[in-house]
């Protein structure tokens, strides 16, 4: 469904140095710069970063939570521990087990040092 997502920052550096940590727990590669955006290839789909190019301050989405796939819990884990060692702060609830609608799922949350909510989830069977 999706190509891409691509996020605003305010500090491609910090914003590099959060990423390549947290999506290298999940087995991807660093970033590749490219000027003012920072680009994530993967199988799946492409993650960036960029400066605004309208030269505003980006902002995070208010209601908006970008997840990320974990193949286990514990890569959750270290993922969240990446984000938080990085810059990044927890949010919502701790990580843990949630069971709803959707199944049983295995959630962290962070925000991004930009304020971006993120997620890394594992679907548990």
């Amino acid at each position: 469904m999706f190509s891409h997502i691509m996020i605003g920052t305010n500090n491609l550096e910090r914003a590099k140095s959060f990423y390549d940590a947290v999506l290298g727990a999940l087995g991807v590669k660093p970033a590749t710069v490219d000027g003012h955006r920072i680009f994530y290839r993967t199988p799946a789909g492409v993650f960036s970063v960029s400066k605004p190019i309208n030269g505003e301050p980006a902002t995070a989405a208010n209601g908006g939570t970008i997840g990320f796939g974990a193949s286990t819990s514990a890569q959750a884990d270290a993922w969240h521990a990446a984000g938080v060692a990085n810059g990044g702060t927890t949010c919502e609830d701790p990580p843990g087990v949630r069971e709803g609608g959707m199944g049983k799922m295995y959630l962290a949350y962070l925000r991004d040092p930009d304020g971006n909510k993120l997620c890394a989830l594992h679907r548990m069977n």
